[in-house]
């Protein structure tokens, strides 16, 4: 199913540090290992934001 890029975007601006937009992507795994690590303590975050930004709607993770 595809993804919306916006979505994704958002919730990784907002509630990034508790992975949830990983979570919505499907990727289980990052999700909880950004949940444990505050977003990689928010340089995924930041690198996350950038490359979903660039990432053509709708994508596929």
């Amino acid at each position: 199913m595809a993804k919306s890029k916006w979505v994704s975007f958002f919730l990784c601006l907002f509630f990034g540090v508790f992975g949830a937009h990983k979570f919505y992507e499907g990727r289980i795994l990052l999700g909880i290992l950004y949940l444990c690590t505050a977003g990689l303590l928010g340089i995924g975050i930041f690198f996350d934001l950038i490359i979903l930004f660039f990432k053509p709607n709708p994508y596929y993770p």
